[in-house]
C-alpha cells in the first residue's frame, strides 16, 4: 500500500483507526453538549435525542469545509512533518494520537466536559516543542502565529458563552415578563411530560443547530488529523491535492513575483532579506514546475513534498515581511498578494473526500454511545436548579451561533466550553453565581486549566521516547 513496507502499511493503518477512535471518543464526549437540554426539558426522549444529534454530527462534517482542519495541520510547521526516516513520522503521530485519546477517555470516565480541542492542540504543540529539543531540529518546531490565533480563540469563546448567554436571559426575562409564557419559559419542566408545541420546536432547533456546527468545527479537526497522518507518512501520495487543475497556478504565482520585485531590500534587516531572498527563488522554481503540468498529480513523487513546503513557507514568509513598517506595499499590492496566495493554498490545503466520510461516520457513530456520563453533568450538576426551557435554549442557541461563526472564520472552539459556560451564565442569570455547583464549575476549571499542560508534556514525552526507540 502506498509503497511502503509491510510493517509501515500496518502502522499506518493503526494510525488511521486511531484517528477514527479520537474522533469516536470525541463524539460521545461531546455529544452532552448537544443533547443534555432536550433530554432535561424532554424534548426529546435520550435515544431519539442522540441518534438524531449524531445524523447532523454526520452532516456537520461535510459542511464544514476544511480551513479548521488546515488549522490544525498548520500547526506544526511543514519542515518537521517528514525526514528520511518514516520511523519518525511514524513517532509523532503514536505521540498525539494516544495522548489525545487518553485524556479524553480519562475526563469522560470521570464524568468531567473537557475539551477535545485542548486536548488535540496541546498534544500538537508537546510534540512540537519535543521535536525542537532534539539535535537535528531547524526552524521553528511549531507555527506560533498560528498557535496564538487558535489559543485566543479557545479563551474566549467560553467567556462570549457565558457572557452572552445572561444577556438573552435577561432579555427573554423582560420580553416575556408577566406572561404565560413567561412563566412557562421559566419553571421547572413538570416530569416526563413534554414542553408545550412551540417551546419544544425551539428546543429542538437548538439541539440540531449545536450538533450541526459541532460536526463542522470538532469533525474538522479529525480531518486535520488524518492528513498529518497521511502527510507524515506517505507525502508523495498525499503533500498537495493531486486532482487539482494547475493550469491558472503560473498566473498568480507570477502576480506574486511581481509585487515581491517591487519591496526594496535594502531598508530589511538581515533575516528579512533572506526571506525575501527565499520567496523570490522559490516562486520562481513553482512557476518551472506548474508550467510543465496541467495537474498537481503529473508532478514527479519526490517533487511534492517539496512543492508544499515552498508553498508554506512563501506563505509564512509573506505575512511575516507584510507586518514589517518596513515593507510598504499599496492596498492593492496587498490584496494581490492575498488573493493569489488563496489560489496557490489549494495545492495544499486539501481533503480527500474519503477522509470527510471517514471522520463523519466516527463521529456520527460516536455521538450515539457513551453520552450519559457528561450528560448528567451538564443537565444537574452544574446548576442547582432543573434545567429550564429558557435556559436550554438560550444556551444552546449561544453556542450554535458562536461555533457557527468560528467555524466561517476557520478558528477550533471547544463544544463543551462554550456549552458548560453558557448553561453555567444562564443559571447565574436565574439567581446569581450562587446557583452554581462549585464542586463541577471547580473540576471543569481544573480541566480547562490542566488539559494544555498535561498533554503538552505527555505528548512531548511520548514523542521523545518514541523517536528514541525507533
Amino acid at each position: 500500500m502506498f509503497e511502503l513496507e509491510t510493517s509501515y502499511a500496518i502502522l499506518l493503518v493503526l494510525c488511521l483507526a486511531a484517528v477514527c477512535a479520537f474522533e469516536f471518543v470525541n463524539g460521545f464526549h461531546d455529544t452532552a453538549n448537544a443533547v443534555a437540554t432536550v433530554i432535561y426539558t424532554h424534548t426529546l426522549k435520550p435515544w431519539v435525542a442522540v441518534i438524531w444529534s449524531g445524523t447532523w454530527n454526520f452532516l456537520g462534517v461535510f459542511a464544514g469545509g476544511i480551513t479548521v482542519a488546515m488549522g490544525i495541520v498548520n500547526l506544526l510547521p511543514v519542515e518537521t512533518l517528514v525526514d528520511q526516516n518514516i520511523a519518525h513520522s511514524l513517532s509523532m503521530i503514536a505521540a498525539l494520537l494516544l495522548t489525545a485519546i487518553f485524556w479524553n477517555l480519562l475526563t469522560w470516565y470521570l464524568g468531567i466536559p473537557c475539551s477535545s480541542s485542548h486536548t488535540l492542540i496541546g498534544s500538537i504543540l508537546g510534540v512540537g516543542l519535543a521535536y525542537s529539543f532534539l539535535p537535528e531540529a531547524t526552524g521553528e518546531a511549531v507555527n506560533w502565529g498560528k498557535a496564538q490565533e487558535i489559543g485566543i480563540s479557545l479563551l474566549v469563546s467560553p467567556l462570549f458563552g457565558f457572557s452572552v448567554t445572561i444577556i438573552l436571559m435577561y432579555l427573554i426575562r423582560v420580553a416575556t415578563k408577566k406572561t404565560e409564557t413567561g412563566d412557562a419559559l421559566f419553571k421547572e419542566p413538570k416530569k416526563n411530560t413534554p414542553p408545550p408545541f412551540w417551546i419544544r420546536g425551539i428546543l429542538f432547533l437548538t439541539c440540531t443547530l449545536v450538533s450541526f456546527f459541532h460536526g463542522s468545527n470538532d469533525g474538522q479537526k479529525g480531518v486535520g488529523l488524518v492528513m498529518l497522518v497521511l502527510i507524515g507518512i506517505v507525502p508523495a501520495y498525499f503533500a498537495i491535492n493531486n486532482n487539482l487543475d494547475t493550469r491558472q497556478l503560473p498566473a498568480s504565482i507570477t502576480k506574486i513575483e511581481q509585487v515581491v520585485t517591487t519591496i526594496d531590500s535594502t531598508t530589511l534587516s538581515k533575516g528579512d532579506r533572506a526571506k525575501l531572498s527565499q520567496v523570490i527563488v522559490m516562486t520562481n522554481d513553482l512557476q518551472t514546475k506548474f508550467r510543465l503540468v496541467n495537474s498537481a498529480g503529473s508532478i514527479p513523487k519526490d517533487d511534492k513534498f517539496v512543492v508544499r513546503k515552498d508553498i508554506m513557507l512563501i506563505d509564512r514568509h509573506l505575512k511575516d515581511l507584510m507586518k514589517k513598517d518596513e515593507v510598504r506595499l499599496s492596498e492593492t499590492d496587498k490584496k494581490t498578494l492575498t488573493s493569489s496566495m488563496k489560489e496557490v493554498r489549494k495545492v495544499t490545503d486539501y481533503s480527500p473526500t474519503w477522509v470527510i466520510l471517514m471522520i463523519s461516520l466516527s463521529l456520527g457513530l460516536g455521538t450515539m454511545i457513551g453520552w450519559k456520563r457528561i450528560v448528567k453533568t451538564v443537565g444537574e450538576k452544574i446548576g442547582k436548579e432543573h434545567l429550564t426551557y429558557a435556559q436550554g435554549a438560550s444556551a444552546e442557541m449561544v453556542a450554535s451561533i458562536t461555533i457557527g461563526l468560528s467555524t466561517s472564520f476557520g478558528w477550533p472552539v471547544s463544544t463543551t466550553h462554550v456549552l458548560s459556560s453558557g448553561i453555567a451564565g444562564s443559571m447565574v442569570a436565574n439567581k446569581g453565581v450562587k446557583n452554581l455547583q462549585p464542586d463541577t464549575v471547580r473540576n471543569i476549571l481544573l480541566a480547562w486549566f490542566l488539559t494544555l499542560p498535561v498533554v503538552m508534556i505527555m505528548g512531548g514525552g511520548l514523542f521523545l521516547i518514541f523517536r528514541a526507540i525507533f
